[in-house]
């Protein structure tokens, strides 16, 4: 999808067409999530700090993301893709593999087919993509960059929309590019190429396997050096199973107060709690994460001999996990997950044989059981209070950790997880909520 989550912002809000919009934080401490082209020609790009966004493109409207909304969207676009086949490999909200090798006879070409997506999915969304085809998912990626729209200060130039790498042209397409384009070479990896000379693929590729094994070490070396020369064997896997669910917030301020922290844990278990029962899984393993002011990070994770869905049960160990961290010096950010998954009954087949544990016993035991006991008993009341939320709304009934000044509020899961708002009044005028 073409700049997808600013996409759906200029759908639902059409004042917002040909502007600069940026999705993501607006705060000091936010992201970029997404932006309009208006913002890219000013080198805006998500993941860029929202200060440097601001002075890149001071004129730029901030708009706080919507992730359930950008997920509703995404379910119509995966259900427009997987009717052409059902081999659809998601990759986040706004992108997938498709694997047509079987729809050729009944669809027509590439071309045709990617044509006919591009069609559809304007269509029915009312937002563009690019697609790109080739013999391998590498290739398809590469493919539908080069389809894409350009940013330019002068306006938006449009792109082919869609670009097929055909049979035998691979390497004549793949060899130009800069070589930070392939998968897997990140930042580092680019240097330590750079640093031998290497810039675009078709260098990398005349670049004897060894001298890469040495610079990258074996596995890096070996699978950039087939990369380069086309070869990526990875198939297309339709309906790979999520494997964690979890919640993260970016503060406004660090926070050091215990009583505050341990009121985002049992917001963020309940949001993920919350998930887990949406899909009919309980998780066995709760993962605590922590950043600091310095951008260091820590994680702890538990592993309990049975499962759980309940908040009460994940905010358990994601306390006692919590504990076993030094926060004095303010934390920054805060999150919690759960994964390995088991089908949602397992969260009701507890041990309740177990005995009552000692102040002096160790402190995962301890917390293992007030979880297993937490699970116990308030299995059947979060079952009761889905029931209510799915009827009457999520703020309709929650725990007294989610009362505030404007009633109960359910932190639903990736809600702000590109940083806090901004604390600024609008500079320009423009609807304080979009700033």
């Amino acid at each position: 999808m073409d700049s997808f989550f600013a996409s759906v912002e200029v759908l639902d809000d059409p004042s917002l067409a040909g502007k600069a919009v940026i999705v993501g934080g607006s705060g000091s401490r936010g992201v970029v999530a997404s932006c309009t082209y208006e913002a890219r020609a000013f080198g805006v790009h998500s993941a860029m700090p929202s200060l440097r966004a601001r002075q890149l493109c001071p004129q730029a409207i901030f708009v706080d993301g919507r992730y359930s909304r950008y997920a509703q969207v995404s379910a119509r676009l995966h259900d427009v893709l997987e009717s052409f086949t059902p081999l659809v490999e998601p990759v986040g909200l706004d992108e997938a593999f498709l694997d047509v090798q079987g729809a050729l006879r009944l669809l027509g070409s590439p071309l045709e087919i990617a044509t006919a997506i591009r069609t559809r999915v304007r269509e029915e969304l009312r937002l563009d993509c690019s697609v790109g085809a080739g013999r391998s998912k590498m290739l398809a990626k590469l493919a539908s960059r080069a389809a894409k729209p350009r940013a330019e200060r002068g306006g938006t130039q449009p792109g082919p929309g869609v670009v097929v790498v055909e049979p035998g042209q691979e390497l004549a397409f793949l060899h130009p590019l800069a070589v930070d384009r392939l998968w897997g070479v990140g930042p580092a990896t680019a240097k330590r190429l750079h640093d031998i000379g290497v810039r675009t693929v078709g260098d990398l590729a005349a670049v004897p396997v060894q001298v890469l094994v040495r610079a990258l070490g074996r596995a890096h070396g070996e699978h950039l050096h087939a990369l380069s020369r086309g070869e990526d064997p990875d198939p297309v896997v339709a309906h790979r199973p999520v494997k964690s669910v979890g919640h993260e917030e970016t503060f406004a301020t660090d926070l050091v107060d215990s009583a505050v922290l341990a009121a985002h844990v049992m917001g963020m278990s309940e949001s993920v709690a919350a998930a887990l029962r949406r899909n009919d899984r309980s998780a066995r393993t709760v993962t605590v994460k922590v950043k600091f002011p310095n951008l260091s990070v820590v994680t702890r994770s538990h592993t309990l001999a049975f499962a759980v869905d309940t908040g009460s049960a994940i905010a358990a160990i994601a306390a006692a996990l919590l504990d076993g961290i030094d926060v004095q010096c303010g934390v920054r950010l805060l999150g919690v997950s759960a994964s390995g998954f088991e089908p949602a009954q397992a969260g009701r087949q507890l041990r309740f044989e177990l005995e009552p544990v000692q102040a002096d016993e160790d402190v995962a035991a301890s917390a293992a059981a007030l979880a297993a006991d937490r699970q116990e008993h308030w299995h059947d009341v979060m079952d009761a209070v889905d029931a209510i939320r799915e009827r009457f709304g999520t703020s309709a009934v929650g725990t007294v950790s989610m009362v505030g000044p404007s009633g109960i509020v359910v932190p639903a899961r990736r809600d702000a997880p590109w940083g806090p708002k901004s604390d600024l009044g609008p500079a320009d005028g423009t609807d304080p909520a979009k700033k």
